[in-house]
This record gives structure tokens, sequence and C-alpha cells, in this order.
């Protein structure tokens, strides 16, 4: 197992040393990064950028907007907030989407401090029922890459401006995040520290966990692929905003497992193009699968329950059953 101190603060690039160190560090069973982002949206992986954001104050205030590769909903980081990713190789069917089991050292952590914290939801940690870390994963094959969001001092009015979209913008009619009550850590520490010092305590604590971990140095040669990932695609606007959607009949639905939001084309009775976006999750975010078996099945209930129960759709939402996903789709 081995750990890295990233320094950089850079949005786009600490998304792609994280998709690098996920994809390329294979070998490695266990990796363990703390990062701090300067003021930034990050969006997930299916939702629409322009629904999440508040287009003029993210402009006007220079906040980063960047698309992450894991599902979930959009988060604001700023150099207050500490992020953290544990990317792991596991067994097939062993901690599907178990955000409680990662989510451990943090609370551990804060325990210490003097604060409890609980695992609250789908994928949370709250302190007294507030929400102060968020969680998502993203999977490839047996390989997972957890990472959380850890509100420690973050500048909540610019985190709720910043993620209220404007009501003079066109209503795009995005799957929004969930908007929770947040607190920060800092002010629920009886012994007031930094953000960094917080994160070398967190750090302290995943090496008494794991005592054979060792700290990794990136290469220059791994350093230029993660500057190209930063500059070819996360950093890219196709990336972040390209994705956004354009359809004739748009359906948005929340379940106990997620928002899902489904953008239609309907000819003839039958389904044209279909597009998925939300905070859903699925070992497999590669959503081709179920929207190219969905093209040219008639836009029916009994229809699309039929074509869905033709694969797994749990690899690509987990957490919904079958008459969930057809309600998603169709009255």
């Amino acid at each position: 197992m081995i750990y890295i101190v990233n320094k950089s603060t850079d949005p786009a690039y600490n998304i792609a040393l994280e998709e690098f160190c996920f994809k390329e560090l294979k070998h490695f069973d266990k990796i363990f990064i703390l990062w701090i982002n300067e003021p930034a949206i990050i969006v997930g992986k299916h939702q629409n950028t322009q629904a999440e954001i508040n287009t003029r104050f993210v402009q006007e205030n220079g906040i980063h907007v960047v698309r992450r590769i894991t599902g979930g909903g959009a988060v604001y980081h700023d150099l207050n907030n500490l992020n953290y990713t544990i990317i792991s190789n596991e067994k097939e069917g062993e901690n599907d989407f178990d955000f409680k089991t990662f989510s451990q050292p943090v609370i551990e952590t804060l325990a210490e401090l003097g604060t409890k914290a609980e695992f609250s939801g789908r994928n949370d940690i709250t302190i007294d029922g507030k929400k102060i870390c968020g969680n998502a994963q993203a999977y490839a094959g047996n390989r997972v890459m957890h990472h959380g969001c850890l509100l420690f001092d973050t500048d909540l009015s610019m985190l709720s401006k910043a993620l209220e979209v404007s009501t003079e913008t066109v209503d795009f009619k995005g799957v929004k995040s969930v908007r929770s009550r947040v607190d920060n850590i800092l002010p629920n520490l009886p012994v007031k520290i930094s953000v960094n010092e917080f994160a070398d305590k967190i750090l302290d604590q995943m090496i008494r966990t794991f005592p054979e971990m060792k700290e990794y140095h990136f290469g220059e040669a791994e350093k230029q692929e993660i500057e190209k990932a930063r500059r070819e695609k996360f950093a890219n606007w196709d990336w972040t905003y390209g994705h956004n959607p354009v359809a004739e009949v748009i359906r948005e639905k929340r379940f106990p497992a997620g928002r899902i939001q489904v953008f239609l084309n309907i000819g003839n009775g039958k389904i044209k193009e279909i597009r998925f976006y939300g905070t859903f999750f699925g070992k497999n975010s590669d959503l081709t699968v179920p929207q190219e078996i969905l093209k040219e099945v008639r836009y029916t209930p009994s229809d699309i329950k039929n074509a869905l129960s033709q694969f797994d759709t749990s690899q690509y939402f987990a957490g919904f059953s079958l008459d969930e996903l057809t309600e998603a789709i169709v009255e």
C-alpha cells in the first residue's frame, strides 16, 4: 500500500492525478491520497453541469468547474476543505459501494480530536445531523476509487451561492444535487487546528491502521501523463460542459438510491435517443450499453421493462429496482 501527499491545488490536475492512480498504478493494491483544491465546483460524471452552477457568480469569482469520473452530486471545494481518495483492488462482490467502511478513518480521526461524527444515509458523514463530508465512488473491473470531500473551514456562503442556479438563466431542468444541511468541522473541534494539521492527523490515522504503507513519488514520465490528462481532458470545456443534453422529453425522478434524469427523443412511438444523468452510482460508468439497448424500443412501460430485463442493470444503476428504472423512463 502506498500514500501520496499531493501539494497541487489545481482542481483539473488533481482530478487527473486521481484518474492516473486509479487506472495506471494497478500494481499497488491500495492507494491513499490527500489533496486540497482552489475554489472549484466538482460535478459528478453523469450531471448536467449548467444545471448545477450559478454561472455568473462562478465566472465573476474565478471559481473552477471540473467534471470528475465518479457519480454523485456537485460539491464545492476551496482551500479550507480537505479531500481524500482511497483506491483499492477488491474481490468480486466485496465492498460494493461500501461508503461506510471507507469513511471510517475520518470518523476515527474526528473521535480522537474530541468530536463525534457518524455515517449517515447513502454516502454522508455528519456531525449533529449536519453533513460535513460527501462521498463518491468509481469502479473499473474489481478496482474501486472512493473519495470524500471534507468541509473543514469552507466558506459556506460561497458554497451556497456557487451551487445556486440563477433564476435568470434558462431552466436547464438538470439533475440538481440534493442540498443537504451542511456544517464545517472546525467549529466542532474542542481544540482548533488548521486544515493542514487536520490532514496530518488523518494521514497519521491511516499509517497506524496500515503500518506497511509507504509514501510514493511520481516519476517525470508519470507527471507528464497526468499533466496531459489535465490539459486535454479535465481542463477541457468539452469534458466539463460538452456532455450537457438536448432532448424533446425530459423526465426526472428521485429514488432511495439516487436521482435519475432521462433525456429522450421519441419518433413513431419508439425511443430514438436516450441519455441518463443524475446522482446515481454504478460499477460500470459507461452508459453506452443501456442507452443502445433502449434504442428503437417502443415507448411503453411493458416494452421498456422487458428491454431493461435483458441485462444486469445493477452494474450501471446500483440499488435501483427494475420497476424504479422503468418508472424513471416512462409513466
